[in-house]
């Protein structure tokens, strides 16, 4: 769509920002719920095990014993002993690598496989959805994806971070933080690991439409997107919403997703091809030579993806126990057989491994075992990631070919792809021995003979498809109406690093 004609169209970028920024001071706006700025009431804990919190005065202490904690709420006494701090300290650690997977990991990566001319814009991408995402999600998108139970979406209760920042309690005298529900971390720290997630996963987009879209666009999009797109999606599987494992409202009883097949790879993956396809290719494709710039960027890129990857599987437990150690396991053993199958078609059909295959591969792998990484067993985990090796490289390559779509960094070929086999792959080999899930023994997986969940995983898969591309297409459609999704072609010929921001990557004096 040419929306050259559009006066919307001429907007600085600032503008375009003020107005998404409005619109979404709208939306928080008819949210919120009115935010009580006093303590949160005491109850009184019984025999529930929370301790009483002695006053800030230890003489009187005795005399203050029986005052109540709040509810849901915990002292650091607490989170600094042995009930809390080592898992605690672990999601802490797991933020990071999550965080560390978007930059530097995930911008390598891309950075690497683009055009020199381009390079920076990708890396600007992800630095500045770092930044933005993160703002959205403290504003209200926690909230959305978390708050309340009903099964569509969040309500207004962590809006602008209330129930989630520490207080000040005047009748104990003390900080106090709050818990994430029955979880032995702060909801604080539950925030953090969930809006990692919500970072990197309008980043994986953007490899789809690299080297031709406006960053002004993307960035109004990528606030859509995240507001509409994934905060419900999240709520639907995460939040207790319509695709939660087990919920009785739930479609089909639900699917298995332990770190994000549906919510992070297949919404992403199929938002890349919606939108590689509305905005075109880039100009000369399929008649120009368009090679990798720096495979060295990406080779570690995708080493530093594969090293964060452990925080973004095995953080998802939420704690540390043995389903900790299991998705950890199983995370590197999947990573580790998607390197070797996509190398080895490669030395079959074209006689020379490369690294670019072995890279993809190793994404490949660690895509498809994310929904199954806590349920599923070492040896199943070996074969998912082999097999997402084997079929991302034929997405990636044959019907990447035969649909003449420029998914330009192969973001739908691997995570749209991958997340599918692995979502449902999932319902083939998860494993009560893994995470007896029902707690009380029932069987889970195909391997165990329980054909039921396979059912909800295809019906998940299948809603996170239709709702990606329908959302994202009339999304797409009305920015491009506005103000334009593409750049001028001498602007996309020249390079979007000059002609968006002003910078060029290399400069050579």
């Amino acid at each position: 769509m040419n929306a050259s004609s559009s006066p919307i169209s001429t907007w600085p970028l600032g503008r375009s920002l003020w107005l998404a920024s409005t619109l979404v001071l709208v939306m928080v706006a008819l949210l919120m719920t009115p935010l009580s700025a006093q303590e949160p009431a005491t109850t009184d804990t019984g025999g529930d095990g929370q301790a009483a919190v002695a006053p800030a005065d230890s003489e009187s202490a005795d005399a203050d014993s029986a005052a109540a904690l709040p509810e849901g709420y915990q002292t650091d006494d607490f989170l600094a002993g042995p009930g809390s701090a080592a898992h605690n300290a672990w999601m802490l650690v797991c933020c990071a690598l999550v965080l560390f997977m978007t930059a530097p990991g995930l911008a390598l990566f891309y950075g690497g496989l683009v055009r020199k001319k381009s390079v920076l814009s990708v890396l600007m991408q992800c630095i500045f959805l770092m930044g933005l995402m993160t703002c959205l999600w403290g504003l209200y998108g926690y909230s959305l994806a978390f708050g309340g139970s009903n099964p569509y979406i969040g309500n207004a209760d962590y809006v602008l971070m209330n129930g989630v920042s520490r207080v000040w309690s005047e009748e104990l005298g003390v900080g106090l933080t709050p818990m994430a529900g029955d979880l032995p971390i702060p909801r604080l720290t539950h925030m953090l690991f969930q809006g990692m997630f919500f970072i990197i996963t309008p980043a994986l987009i953007c490899g789809a439409f690299a080297e031709r879209m406006k960053f002004k666009a993307m960035v109004v999009f990528s606030i859509l997107w995240g507001t509409i797109v994934y905060c419900p999606l999240a709520h639907w599987v995460w939040g207790g919403g319509i695709l939660a494992f087990g919920e009785d409202h739930a479609w089909a009883g639900g699917a298995l997703d332990f770190a994000g097949g549906t919510v992070v790879h297949i919404s992403s993956g199929v938002t890349a091809l919606v939108a590689a396809m509305v905005i075109g290719p880039r100009i000369g494709h399929g008649s120009e030579p368009m090679p990798p710039h720096n495979l060295t960027y990406t080779a570690l890129g995708a080493a530093m993806l594969w090293f964060g990857w452990f925080g973004f599987n095995a953080g998802s437990e939420l704690m540390v126990d043995g389903i900790t150690s299991s998705a950890f396991a199983v995370t590197h053993f999947a990573a580790a057989a998607g390197a070797i199958s996509w190398a080895g078609l490669e030395w079959a059909y074209r006689g020379k491994p490369t690294l670019l295959g072995a890279s993809s591969g190793a994404v490949a792998g660690l895509v498809c075992i994310t929904p199954a990484a806590g349920f599923v067993n070492l040896m199943p985990s070996l074969l998912m990631g082999a097999l997402g090796g084997v079929i991302c490289y034929f997405a990636c390559s044959n019907l990447k070919s035969m649909f003449k779509y420029d998914d330009a960094l192969d973001a739908f070929g691997v995570h749209g792809v991958g997340g599918t086999l692995g979502a449902i792959l999932t319902g083939v080999f998860a494993t009560r021995a893994i995470w007896d899930i029902s707690g009380s023994g029932e069987p889970l997986g195909i391997i165990e003979g329980n054909y039921s969940t396979i059912v909800g995983q295809i019906v998940a898969t299948i809603v996170t498809w239709v709702f990606s591309a329908v959302v994202s297409y009339v999304l797409l459609l009305v920015i491009d109406a506005t103000m334009g999704l593409r750049v001028e072609s001498n602007a996309e010929r020249q390079g979007l690093d000059v002609n968006e921001h002003g910078e060029e990557g290399y400069i050579f004096m």
